[in-house]
């Protein structure tokens, strides 16, 4: 806003605030540019959700990696990554879920995505493929 209008601004809407030094208008902007909105509560929620999905995510990987059974999530894996979170960062490991049948999910998805790369990818740089339609993976 020109300086012209804010002062007129100021003068017809606020006649209390006219005498006021400049460092009381800083704090009133910066506590209002720092006052929680829904959007800021939301964004982070989100991030954290994200943040134990990830990690989800990649402990599947690393268990489908191993060749172990998927029951080591729930014997080993989730039972270390809660005590180090608990001793180091001191907050509980209820965001990282895993269980035998979340990670033989995850490992299913992660391999049907992967599946579905490979197809379009060879259909899209193989003209014979492409016109057969014939791919078989195992």
């Amino acid at each position: 806003m020109k300086p012209s209008k804010l002062q007129d601004h100021l003068r017809r809407c606020h006649p209390d605030k006219t005498e006021k030094d400049l460092k009381y208008l800083q704090t009133v902007k910066d506590k209002f540019q720092k006052r929680p909105t829904l959007d800021r509560m939301f964004a982070s929620t989100s991030q954290r959700n994200d943040d134990g999905l990830r990690a989800s995510y990649n402990i599947s990987l690393l268990i489908a990696k191993s060749g172990k059974p998927h029951t080591i999530g729930e014997k080993l894996i989730l039972p270390a990554v809660e005590e180090v979170l608990k001793t180091v960062l001191h907050k509980p490991a209820s965001d990282i879920i895993k269980s035998n049948n979340i990670v033989e999910r995850r490992i299913d998805e992660m391999s049907s995505d992967i599946e579905s790369f490979l197809c379009n990818y060879i259909f899209a740089n193989d003209p014979f493929l492409y016109t057969t339609g014939r791919v078989n993976f195992t």
